[in-house]
């Protein structure tokens, strides 16, 4: 899910003046039309010469702070080519895109996070097939893994944008130390670790899955988490695609093996209550209270990193900081859960095709990445462009080669399943409904 981040701004600042420097030393050889064409700083944006004036729409629901480093990151490609995009981000995105477009008025780009959504607009004949540039530049930069994503009927769409690595699970570096805890490697260095803090008078962990109207969302990702943990990648597949039933007896082993953490009252939930606080607590605030000494742990993606008080400290030696979910069984290798967003186009003039190669490339991912707050699993991205450290750890993740990646599940799943009853579930099975019962009603909506 897209999140709104807090602001860095000295990341925007200096990502701006670097923009400007760069805007100013190529003025001098600005061509008659206005744009800097020709200049050395613009040698890279060559191939994308030829569309002066032309403008181009974007939509996304990347907001507010987010947004205007995003706009940051194109600056010198829009003043070098000269085409003009236009970006929008809404927070009701998912559901006024299907209103743009049954309406007429797609917008030309769309950065869509959920495949699945991806996929329908693709099967109903609305999305324009990649153009081979975009697709030669998305094969260049982006494992099979995330391009798989937006093929839909042997047809190619569009590369991922950002990423987000969600197996991750936050402690605090400081307190760590003074109790002489370690960070587990195994889930049963895991599950130790739990039953140590617990022993000590401390709830281990706290988890929250109040999201509005989207509650019970991060419990889903525990879900799909524990699927990669105590299953195949295959397997995994099948689940997301309804390749077998929601209550098969594989899934109720992994909502079993959370349930272990999350439906222990010796476990959760630190600084709130107990199990049943954990639906009325926001995700937002749900790992604060590691800042109290309340809890230990929280399972979070690494976008958390925006949602921590202002001055905290996240590092290594700072204040909170994130390590690698562990995996059940290691011999399976090493799996990330993760999201991003897509992006894909309703139009497919020529400056439109242009701006998505554009978009796909390292040059794009090395801009953003400069700005701050930015993770991506370009492989062009060089590491050294990302500041925050658990964007840094992020992308370390995602381009190592041991890594089995896939897409948030209930992203890929029909929405009335993965933003429907998948969601409600939780919240039923948080509030003590039995798994058997929980995973036979999602079944039964999956559309026939």
């Amino acid at each position: 899910m897209a999140v709104s981040a807090r602001p860095r701004q000295a990341f925007a600042i200096i990502g701006a003046l670097g923009l400007a420097l760069a805007a100013t030393a190529c003025s001098s050889d600005d061509d008659s039309s206005g744009n800097n064409a020709g200049s050395a700083e613009c040698s890279a944006y060559e191939k994308y010469d030829g569309h002066d004036g032309k403008k181009v729409s974007i939509y996304a629901s990347i907001r507010d702070t987010e947004a205007d480093l995003l706009e940051q990151s194109w600056e010198q490609f829009v003043d070098c080519t000269g085409i003009e995009i236009d970006y929008e981000g809404s927070g009701e995105f998912e559901a006024q895109l299907q209103v743009r477009v049954d309406g007429g008025n797609a917008p030309d780009i769309a950065f869509v996070p959920q495949p699945g959504l991806l996929a329908r607009f693709a099967e109903a004949g609305k999305l324009k097939p990649a153009s081979a540039d975009t697709k030669a530049m998305a094969e260049q930069n982006y494992s099979p893994d995330w391009l798989k994503y937006t093929t839909v009927g042997g047809q190619f769409y569009g590369a991922p944008l950002g990423s987000n690595v969600k197996s991750f699970v936050w402690y605090s570096p400081k307190t760590f130390k003074e109790k002489g805890w370690e960070v587990p490697t195994t889930w049963d260095q895991l599950i130790a670790l739990s039953d140590k803090i617990a022993a000590d008078g401390t709830k281990p962990w706290c988890v929250g899955i109040e999201s509005g109207d989207a509650t019970g969302w991060p419990a889903t990702d525990w879900i799909e988490d524990l699927m990669l943990r105590t299953q195949t990648p295959e397997v995994y597949d099948q689940w997301t695609t309804h390749g077998i039933p929601f209550n098969d007896p594989k899934v109720a082993e992994a909502l079993d093996r959370a349930g272990t953490i999350m439906k222990n009252e010796k476990y959760v939930n630190g600084g709130f209550g107990g199990v049943k606080s954990i639906a009325t607590t926001s995700f937002q605030e749900a790992g604060t209270p590691i800042l109290e000494n309340k809890c230990a742990l929280h399972r979070q993606a690494s976008f958390y990193a925006n949602m921590w008080p202002e001055n905290t400290k996240v590092a290594e030696d700072g204040d909170v900081f994130a390590f690698y979910f562990p995996a059940v069984d290691e011999a399976k290798g090493k799996p990330v859960l993760g999201g991003g967003e897509f992006t894909v186009a309703f139009a497919d003039r020529p400056e439109v095709q242009a701006v998505q190669t554009y978009l796909a490339s390292g040059e794009h991912a090395n801009s953003r990445a400069k700005l701050g707050n930015w993770v991506s699993a370009n492989n062009k991205l060089d590491v050294a462009n990302v500041a925050n450290p658990i964007d840094k750890l992020s992308v370390q993740i995602l381009q190592d080669k041991g890594t089995v990646f896939r897409f948030d599940g209930s992203d890929l799943m029909p929405g009335a399943v993965g933003a429907g009853t998948f969601w409600k579930g939780m919240i039923d099975w948080i509030n003590g409904k039995d798994t058997a019962t929980v995973l036979s009603t999602i079944e039964s909506s999956w559309p026939k």
